[in-house]
C-alpha cells in the first residue's frame, strides 16, 4: 500500500491506474477476503460478486480481482459493467461479498476498488482490520512489472439489472412517470442505459442525450461548466420535464429542473427524504443546512464526508427506532437504511449510495407540471450551496496548510479576505476539514479530497448569487494561499 500509493479514500481503495498493477489489486482483494474469513463472511467455495464501470482500465483490474478470488478458492460471480447499487442490491439480497471496480467521478487515469460486506458497505473499522492482513502473492502468477500471467478469464455475466429495475417498478408503479418526457445525459456512465430502462418501466418517455465513447469525468458535486451549458441548451425548447444523469459508476445522481438548472445533491436529498416521509436523516457536515431549517425530520445526524460514515449514522438511527432512516451526501448519493411500506407497496432497504431512488422520488412528487421541479425547490428555505475543487494539491500540502488555519482561524480568515466579505468568525466545525460559519451567515468549508490530490471548497449562503460570489472568493484566495 505504501509503495504503490494506492490507499483507502472516502469510499474504497483508489490510485493511479499505473500504480494499480494486477499484483496490487490482487493483494487488496486477497486481504479483503482474508478479513471476511475472520468475521465468517467468506470461506472456500463461496460466491463473490464483482462488477465494474466503463473506464478503459476496469476490465484488467476486474480480471486481477477474479484471480484473487480463485486463489482464495472462492467463486467469482461476474455481474458485468453495471451500476454500483445494482451490484450491491444483488449481493446484499444473496448475502455474499461483493466488490466494484470503479473510480467513480475521478479522471480515467485513476481507478479504484470498492469493497462490500455480505449485508452492507465496508466501514472504516473494516478497512482498518483489512489493512492488518498478511498477504503473500502466489509464486509465478505475475511478471516483474506486476502484470498477471496466469490464465484467468471472467465467467459469463450474471444478470443483476432485472432485479434493480424491478425494485422501482414494484414501489412506484408502472405509471409513476406517465406523461413525463425526461432527457437522459448518458456520457460514459455505466448506468446510462439502465436509467432509460427504469424511466420507461415507470411509464415515462426517455430521450438519450450526449452519449460518449470515451470516459467523461462527470462530478455530481463540482459540476463542470460544459455540463451546465449542455443542460441549459437541451432544456431551451421546453421538451423535457427534467434531465437526469449520474456519475461514472451510477451511484450518485444529478437532476435538473425543467429549465435545465442542475440541482445540488444535498437539496435533492432533502426533497427525497421528504417524499419518503423519513423520520431521521444522516448527512455529512458539508450538506445544505436547509435540512434543519425545513423541519421535515425530527432527527438529523451530521457526519464526516463519505458513505461509510453516513451508513454508521443511519444504522444508529435504526437502532434508536428512528425509522424510516435515510441518508444522503452532498454529491447526491442517497441511502436507505430501513424498509418502507406505503399503501401496500414495499421498498427494501439499500444501505449504499443509489442514484435512481432520489431522482424518481423528486419526479413523482411533482403535482403541478407547470410549476414542475422548480416549484418544489421554491418551497425550501433559502439556503444555497456551491462547491469546487483545486486540483493537483497533494494531500500533505493540504494538511500542512489546514494545520496553520486550525491554529488561527480568525487571523488566517482575515488574511484571506473572508472576514472583510463575511464578517467575523462565528463558529468553527472540524468534523471533516475546517468549516467556518461567519457572522453574516455565510459558510466556507475547506477539506482535502479522500480520493485524489485535490482540495475541496464548499460554500453556503442565503442566495445563489451570494454563494457564487463566496465560491469565487474562496477558490481564488485559497488557491493563491495553497500554492
Amino acid at each position: 500500500m505504501v509503495q504503490s500509493e494506492v490507499a483507502f479514500g472516502t469510499s474504497g481503495a483508489r490510485g493511479l491506474v499505473t500504480s494499480m498493477t494486477d499484483a496490487v489489486c490482487f493483494a487488496y482483494t486477497v486481504g479483503y477476503l482474508m478479513y471476511l474469513e475472520t468475521v465468517g463472511e467468506f470461506s472456500a467455495g463461496m460466491p463473490v460478486a464483482i462488477a465494474g464501470d466503463l473506464r478503459p482500465s476496469t476490465p484488467r483490474i476486474l480480471r486481477a480481482c477474479a484471480a484473487a478470488i480463485v486463489w482464495m478458492k472462492g467463486k467469482p460471480v461476474y455481474c458485468g459493467q453495471v451500476p454500483t447499487p445494482a451490484l450491491s442490491l444483488y449481493a446484499f439480497s444473496q448475502h455474499v461479498p461483493s466488490l466494484m471496480v470503479t473510480g467513480s467521478h475521478i479522471p480515467s487515469d485513476r481507478n479504484g476498488i470498492k469493497f462490500n460486506r455480505a449485508r452492507g458497505e465496508f466501514l472504516k473499522t473494516d478497512e482498518a482490520i483489512m489493512r492488518e492482513q498478511d498477504v503473500n502473492l502466489p509464486h509465478g502468477w505475475f511478471d516483474d512489472q506486476g502484470a498477471l500471467t496466469t490464465d484467468i478469464t471472467l465467467p459469463p455475466i450474471t444478470d443483476v439489472l432485472s432485479q434493480y429495475i424491478a425494485r422501482y417498478v414494484e414501489f412506484f408503479g408502472r405509471t409513476a412517470l406517465s406523461g413525463k418526457t425526461l432527457g437522459v445525459y448518458q456520457h460514459s456512465a455505466v448506468g446510462r442505459d439502465v436509467l432509460v430502462s427504469v424511466i420507461e418501466a415507470l411509464g415515462g418517455k426517455a430521450v438519450p442525450l450526449g452519449r460518449s465513447d470515451v470516459f467523461v469525468s462527470v462530478d455530481t458535486e463540482a459540476v463542470r461548466p460544459e455540463d451546465i451549458v449542455l443542460a441549459r441548451d437541451w432544456a431551451q425548447n421546453g421538451e423535457y420535464d427534467a434531465i437526469l444523469t449520474t456519475d461514472g459508476d451510477s451511484d450518485r445522481p444529478l437532476l435538473t429542473d425543467q429549465y435545465g438548472h442542475w440541482i445540488r445533491g444535498d437539496v435533492l436529498g432533502i426533497l427525497a427524504a421528504q417524499s419518503l416521509d423519513a423520520a431521521s436523516v444522516t448527512t455529512p457536515v458539508s450538506s445544505n443546512t436547509a435540512l434543519e431549517a425545513s423541519g421535515i425530520v425530527s432527527s438529523v445526524c451530521r457526519t464526516r464526508i463519505g458513505s461509510p460514515y453516513v451508513v454508521t449514522g443511519m444504522m444508529d438511527a435504526v437502532k434508536a427506532g428512528n425509522i424510516p432512516s435515510v441518508g444522503y451526501e452532498a454529491n447526491g448519493g442517497f441511502l436507505l437504511a430501513s424498509d418502507i411500506s406505503r399503501q401496500g407497496k414495499f421498498l427494501a432497504a439499500l444501505p449504499t449510495r443509489d442514484a435512481v431512488l432520489p431522482m424518481i422520488c423528486v419526479l413523482t412528487s411533482v403535482q403541478d407540471r407547470q410549476r414542475g421541479v422548480a416549484g418544489l425547490l421554491e418551497a425550501l428555505p433559502p439556503r444555497f450551496t456551491q462547491s469546487d475543487r483545486l486540483q493537483d494539491i497533494p494531500g500533505k500540502q493540504s494538511a500542512a496548510r489546514l494545520a496553520i488555519l486550525r491554529e488561527d482561524v480568525a487571523g488566517v480568515s482575515e488574511a484571506l479576505g473572508f472576514v472583510a466579505a463575511c464578517g467575523s468568525v462565528a463558529n468553527v466545525d472540524e468534523t471533516d476539514g475546517i468549516r467556518i460559519t461567519f457572522q453574516k451567515g455565510d459558510i466556507i468549508h475547506l477539506r482535502p479530497s479522500g480520493n485524489a490530490p485535490e482540495l475541496r471548497v464548499y460554500v453556503e449562503a442565503s442566495t445563489p448569487q451570494r454563494a457564487g460570489e463566496l465560491l469565487t472568493l474562496g477558490m481564488t484566495a485559497v488557491d493563491r494561499w495553497m500554492r
